[in-house]
């Protein structure tokens, strides 16, 4: 708890509305926080530091379910940092999104019947300029909306003039370092966007295809080989066999006729080839496809290309201007013609790659590009996390990491596009090639050009954690925030952004890793744990949600389903439910403020306090230990949940009520008891803070008078713990609940009063009979008195009178009847498990459903003998 709870500034207790609304209060509140400056971050300061950098969203994105459900947990964590004492960073910003963006500003123009070409490369890079000013960045709002507490005056973009040139600069150091070099190697095309993409921009999925077996050769010399992309076949320049594969070892070196052409292609031997799998002889196409890209350069093999960037098929022949699937359906058919088709099989269901903006199929393609060598980079980024520099959370999570940069590839970082950061390389008349830094003035004069492509977004957005505060300068903001402490981000994007990120950070830094911990979450996902998708009819627009239930609600019920590393399933119903705790808490501290809850002055003595009173510090004292560790294993789940039945059961549902009697008449323990009530929903409120901000803040200020829970200092456990009391009352929970139990078992109404003898002496609570006899609705015993139950509970004994409140005939007749059918229930259901036959043909799901009904029944029979025996006589 506070340490400094008497020096707060007396509550004005204001009357607070009888109803939450949140449209009404978070708008505001908001404008307030940023105008104040809480979320803004000092470089000069002599806090420690806590920094977190966003995930940046793309400038054509807008809030969806995933970043609404990141940002509150990045949101979380530094809210409670900020009330830590920590001088709190939270950097904002956004991506240029070359593709994406580019692709946005393409169809705009199309409606107006031009295409970039027409504007040029430079009108067309202002045309999306313009657009970004006018239309993107709508996420910014969202972000308000949701609450995030991000320091607006360090807001970044991918291609401000500050990382450009960061872009620049280490574009130039890897360059010299002879880290980045240009290639001919096969990439990621798409015939559509006209670019290379990267692996991340690659989406996998099934799609019915054809595999078609042909025979290549002539009589002895014949060959087998199988492809789902026979338009391929146009550029092979070899058929490759295991080197022990005893089968084709006569036509290993030997020379074969590639059908529909005037070729000659080798038969050689590679360690590459599965002889286990289909014929175990493979087409080789080295500008088409990977694998035989590396095969072709084992075996210095020709690369020809067949296609344009258009996936049109350019080779000499028939098919010449072919669309590449108009090319496969007639290259089969004249393959076919020439009895070289051995089968046919279609559908076949085969993994497909596609262009994520687009959906286009992409195209193997052997193009000139520029590479990252990320060896030595990929190995310090192993190396941080092994020697503990970098701690990855979950640490399950640990080999998923290093299965992939201890496999990093070659990264290709050239786009053909004209959105980006331009290559900075120049090309002069007579083949000079000269990298300009950022200080250095690139070459003029006749004959010198500048190379056409741009950056893959993921360089510049890998640079995102130190460029953001200044470098290469060597700023304030560098040295005060950098390295950051957290990475808070998908799992899906630990390869992509993270090992990127890692790599450029211990580069560029001196071998200062970009952060301490690497915090990783699921995806959202529907109620059901399906993907959410506009296809699948179940996406979700947030702002809906949040409109109708408000930002709290819908921030709390994201993280309480957060666990590291684990999806997250969310459906409306959940946040309708935790819409419904925001207004627990809001009329719990109506009632509280009404009963003279306070924060005045220091806590009372624990003498002068009832055992209620201090049964409900010292698990709050328990419950700010409870939370304070489950943040820092970024447990948001269970803190949630924690604090949720923290304050619904116990504070509101127990101590609120235990302590109506005491509030009721008034006095020296009435007081006593405000205080206390004041400290718990001061504390709890605070704790709440980071998940709920809007509520808790609306209601922390209105009861203590307070600037500003976001300010306020967040509680630390005093240590106050009472064995004794808390034992006490969960004896007296014990009573309350079992005699709630029967009143709901016997049918009768939760505020039906009900004659009752109670012998409490010597148990621990024999006090609390006014609260026993308020909280269960029960009167005192008259003259004609007659205990027709009684139920012995945690020592006490509580003796009722039912015969003026039920038809004990008339009960008895029902459970008789219920009774009857729960047994009939047990006889079904055993008759089916002793059934051998039915048992050795039934599913087990239906055999576990069954059983189910069997325990089921059990339980019903137990229950109803149970109200029988406690029912008094007819």
């Amino acid at each position: 708890m506070t340490e400094n709870a008497q020096q707060q500034p007396s509550a004005p207790h204001t009357e607070l509305p009888t109803q939450y609304a949140p449209a009404d209060v978070e708008g505001p509140l908001y404008e307030r926080w940023v105008e104040r400056g809480y979320f803004e971050a000092d470089a000069k300061s002599d806090k420690p530091p806590y920094t977190i950098v966003i995930p940046p969203p793309n400038v054509t994105g807008s809030l969806h379910l995933g970043h609404a459900f990141e940002h509150t947990l990045i949101d979380a964590l530094t809210r409670r940092k900020r009330m830590q004492g920590f001088e709190t960073l939270w950097q904002p910003g956004m991506d240029h999104a070359g593709i994406a963006t580019q692709n946005v500003v393409e169809r705009e123009l199309g409606k107006e019947g031009k295409s970039r070409h027409d504007l040029g490369r430079e009108a067309f890079v202002e045309r999306v300029w313009q657009w970004k000013g006018e239309s993107g960045g709508q996420i910014s709002g969202q972000m308000r909306r949701l609450g995030d507490g991000v320091a607006w005056s360090r807001e970044r973009f991918t291609m401000d003039e500050g990382l450009s040139q960061a872009v620049q600069t280490i574009f130039k150091r890897l360059y010299d370092d002879e880290l980045i070099y240009r290639a001919e190697r096969i990439i990621n095309w798409c015939p559509r966007c006209l670019t290379a993409i990267s692996d991340i921009e690659v989406e996998y999925q099934d799609d019915d295809g054809e595999l078609v077996s042909m025979k290549y050769g002539e009589g002895d010399d014949t060959i087998v080989v199988a492809t789902t992309r026979a338009e391929t076949m146009l550029g092979d320049t070899a058929v490759a066999v295991h080197p022990d594969d005893e089968r084709y070892k006569h036509l290993v070196g030997k020379e074969i006729r590639l059908p529909l052409t005037d070729r000659s292609i080798p038969v050689v031997a590679d360690t590459h080839v599965d002889p286990e799998f289909g014929t175990g002889a493979v087409k080789v196409t080295p500008a088409h496809d990977p694998n035989d890209f590396e095969i072709g350069q084992r075996h210095d093999l020709p690369a020809i290309t067949i296609m344009d960037e258009h996936a049109v098929i350019t080779a000499h022949g028939p098919f010449q201007g072919l669309d590449r699937l108009e090319a496969r359906s007639a290259i089969v058919a004249a393959l076919r013609a020439e009895g070289r088709i051995v089968a046919e099989k279609r559908p076949y269901v085969h993994s497909v790659g596609h262009c994520s903006r687009c959906k286009t199929t992409i195209e193997p393609r052997l193009s000139m590009q520029w590479w990252v060598k990320v060896g030595p980079l990929a190995k310090a980024a192993g190396d941080a996390v092994r020697d503990g520099r970098v701690k990855i959370h979950p640490q399950e999570m640990e080999k998923r990491y290093f299965d992939w940069v201890d496999n990093l590839h070659d990264w290709c970082i050239s786009r053909q596009l004209w959105w980006g950061h331009r290559i900075p390389v120049w090309y002069g008349p007579n083949g000079e090639v000269v990298c300009v830094g950022p200080d250095e003035e690139a070459p003029t004069g006749e004959g010198w050009r500048q190379d056409t492509d741009v950056l893959d977004t993921w360089f510049s957005s890998g640079l995102w954690p130190f460029s953001t505060l200044g470098w290469p300068e060597q700023t304030e903001s560098l040295a005060k925030f950098y390295p950051n402490s957290v990475l808070v981000t998908g799992y899906d994007i630990l390869f992509f952004w993270v090992a990127r990120m890692m790599m450029f950070g211990l580069y560029a830094m001196d071998g200062t890793p970009p952060f301490h911990t690497i915090a990783l979450h699921g995806m959202v996902r529907d109620q059901f744990g399906k993907k959410m998708s506009k296809s699948f009819g179940n996406a979700v627009n947030p702002l809906d949600w949040m409109d109708k239930y408000g930002s709290d609600a819908l921030r709390f019920t994201l993280a309480r389903g957060a666990n590291p590393g684990v999806d997250v399933p969310i459906g409306e119903d959940w946040v309708q439910g935790s819409r419904n705790f925001a207004n627990k808490i809001w009329n719990a501290t109506r009632f509280a403020l009404m009963n003279g809850a306070t924060v005045d002055g220091p806590l009372p003595d624990a003498a002068a306090m009832s055992a209620t009173d201090r049964w409900i510090l010292s698990r709050l004292n328990s419950v700010v230990a409870e939370v304070d560790a489950l943040y820092e294993d970024f447990q948001f789940a269970k803190l949630s949940d924690a604090l949720f039945h923290f304050a619904w059961d116990e504070v509101f549902d127990w101590y609120v009520e235990l302590s109506k009697t005491t509030f009721m008449a008034g006095g020296e323990p009435a007081k006593v008891s405000g205080r206390v009530l004041g400290e718990v929903l001061d504390v709890t409120l605070k704790l709440l803070h980071p998940i709920v901000p809007f509520v808790t803040e609306t209601l922390w200020t209105t009861l203590t008078g307070g600037e500003s829970v976001v300010v306020a200092e967040w509680p630390t456990d005093s240590g106050f713990r009472d064995t004794a009391a808390e034992q006490e009352i969960e004896s007296l929970q014990s009573v309350i609940t079992e005699v709630r139990r029967f009143r709901a078992d016997q049918g009768l109404q939760p505020g039906q009063r009900v004659p009752a003898r109670l012998t409490l002496d010597g148990t621990p609570f024999a006090a609390h009979e006014a609260a026993v006899r308020q909280l269960l609705r029960l009167t005192p015993e008259g003259e004609d008195f007659s205990a027709t139950a009684t139920l012995p509970v945690a020592g006490a004994t509580v003796a009722l009178d039912l015969s003026g409140t039920i038809d004990v005939v008339a009960e008895r007749k029902r459970l008789a009847k219920d009774l009857a059918a729960a047994e009939k229930e047990k006889a079904q259901a055993n008759a089916k498990l002793g059934n051998e036959a039915f048992l050795a043909k039934a599913p087990d799901n239906v055999v576990d459903k069954i059983r189910g009904r069997l325990a089921k029944a059990d339980e019903d029979i137990a229950r109803i003998q149970s109200q029988l025996e406690r029912l008094p006589q007819a």
